[in-house]
């Protein structure tokens, strides 16, 4: 792949990024706040009168402004680091299309970046969780965000190197089965964080907790389509019909 395609799927990238980004921006605006301005309502019914502090921006410019420009930088700046993986992985883990590849790269990171660490340190919102320990739980929650990456990769490549042997079927599951089982390993011994309130509505909770799940599969999912379409016209152009009812293959 040449340089000149590279940069053309960066761009793109970017672009699908940014469509992903408006798509997860409705998706946090509609689920995700109506949670966070319950527990923040929790917050503030159980905080000692003290204890309240002057907002030095207000709630509603953090969940409109606020929320905007930070769910679509954060689309752009993926969707860029997302097509230079596109561009490595296109054509070395196996025979799929362009746009197949996207949604199994969008797929396959989704898991591997937020699900499975997810699954072991999930999204909290306003009023759970220890100021003191924040430091503790960040690092923790990278760690396992990390120790997944790397355990997909490696499964990745133990999937291609046993399939020549066993057949493309059969080294799937057992580089599944591999990852699975280590994975399974990281949860039982880290570091177990439960900070939440014994008064905390659960159902608030569990809202919460759906709706960061809901606003990352919109991003990753809606990356994944968009640039797969992209990434499909660029490299795969269709021919552009002329007058003489000939066809020319079309400028990339």
């Amino acid at each position: 792949m040449n340089s000149a395609t590279v940069r053309n799927l960066l761009v793109r990238g970017m672009l699908a990024g940014l469509a992903a980004g408006v798509l997860a921006l409705v998706v946090a605006y509609f689920l995700g706040e109506p949670s966070v301005d319950s527990a923040i309502g929790f917050e503030e019914a159980h905080a000692p009168a003290h204890e309240h502090e002057v907002e030095l921006v207000s709630r509603s410019l953090q969940s409109t402004a606020g929320l905007a420009t930070g769910v679509l930088l954060y689309g752009i700046a993926f969707g860029g680091i997302a097509a230079l993986a596109y561009c490595f992985a296109l054509g070395r883990v196996g025979r799929f299309g362009a746009r197949a590849t996207a949604l199994l790269l969008s797929g396959s990171a989704l898991l591997a970046v937020y699900v499975v660490p997810f699954l072991k340190y999930p999204a909290n919102p306003p009023s759970v969780g220890d100021p003191d320990t924040i430091g503790k739980r960040t690092t923790l929650y990278f760690l396992m965000m990390v120790l997944s990456v790397l355990l997909a990769v490696a499964a990745t490549l133990l999937g291609k190197r046993l399939a020549p042997r066993t057949g493309t079927w059969y080294a799937t599951v057992v580089a599944v089965a591999a990852f699975a089982v280590v994975i399974g390993l990281a949860y039982e011994f880290l570091p177990v964080i439960n900070e939440v309130p014994k008064d905390f509505p659960a159902t608030l909770l569990w809202r919460f907790r759906l709706s960061a799940l809901a606003i990352q599969a919109a991003l990753w999912g809606g990356f994944g389509l968009v640039f797969g379409e992209l990434a499909e016209r660029l490299l795969n152009p269709k021919p552009a019909a002329v007058g003489s009812g000939r066809s020319v293959p079309a400028a990339g």
